[in-house]
């Protein structure tokens, strides 16, 4: 398979829907009120990056609903999705690995309101973990590396995968040697998580730059060496509470440049997630 074949059935491994509004509306309940976001559009960006599948994060903004995800799902059956739940929530997990949802998203970020009005907590997913498990279902957490040290045994205790977002949310001032960061790596390098590669909320102003996207690459190469067969790449699409809004292709291209690696480009865009998500 050359480079050119892993773009074309390639994954996006992060991304938003919302919309439209007057058929799927938003929880009352919520952090954040974005613009629509159609799965037109997403196709259309899909398409223009070169990449034949995407996975759809079920947004928090929705709170329990979650009908636009299972719509779209089947609707795009190359698509997947990951759904947020607590316990209570839903009758049973068991069915939705059938429909194109492949795992579960729960959050818990370091700092007051790290948390969004909607999200599902590590407790939750303590609490679902055996469920999971018997669902074929993974689990994705949104943390960082200021909470990571204190949750990493109990996340090697889980007994279902864990996909890092956002590059575990690293500090980009502390350096690669941090040790919040260095406990991702311990944790990549044990095949306890995998991680997603993307990396513009971590960077000043949430902007990728040639010199922001230059600093940040130390961290890519730390990660590189820790385990590349449990990495992940995302877009993050379509780049919520964030100005300027983030070019999805040139987030692409600093992955591209700073892997340099034919090989395991591959594998970070085609055969990982493939493994994952498939």
């Amino acid at each position: 398979m050359t480079a050119a074949d892993t773009l074309l059935t390639g994954w996006d491994c992060h991304a938003h829907l919302f919309g439209p509004y007057d058929r799927y509306p938003l929880a009352a309940d919520r952090s954040y009120t974005p613009p629509e976001a159609p799965q037109a559009d997403y196709a259309a960006l899909l398409q223009r990056l070169g990449l034949g599948h995407g996975v759809l994060v079920h947004p928090s903004a929705y709170g329990t609903d979650l009908s636009l995800l299972l719509d779209t799902l089947a609707e795009r059956p190359a698509w997947r999705g990951v759904i947020v739940t607590r316990p209570g929530d839903l009758p049973t997990l068991q069915g939705l690995h059938a429909r194109g949802v492949r795992a579960a998203r729960f959050s818990h970020r370091s700092g007051a309101g790290g948390n969004f009005a909607g999200s599902a907590s590590l407790a939750d997913l303590q609490a679902l973990a055996p469920a999971l498990a018997d669902a074929s279902l993974h689990a994705e957490l949104w943390t960082d590396t200021a909470a990571l040290p204190a949750i990493a045994d109990t996340l090697r205790a889980l007994p279902v995968p864990v996909v890092i977002d956002h590059m575990g949310g690293f500090d980009l001032q502390a350096g690669p040697q941090a040790p919040g960061f260095q406990v991702l790596r311990q944790l990549l390098a044990e095949g306890r998580v995998h991680v997603k590669l993307c990396v513009y909320r971590n960077l000043p102003g949430q902007a990728l730059t040639p010199e922001s996207g230059q600093a940040a690459l130390p961290f890519l190469q730390a990660l590189l060496q820790a385990n590349p067969q449990q990495l992940l790449w995302g877009s993050d699409w379509p780049h919520l509470r964030v100005q300027p809004v983030p070019d999805a292709n040139a987030l692409l291209q600093w992955l591209k440049d700073g892997v340099a690696d034919d090989a395991v480009l591959q594998h970070i865009l085609h055969h990982n997630p493939q493994r994952l998500y498939g």
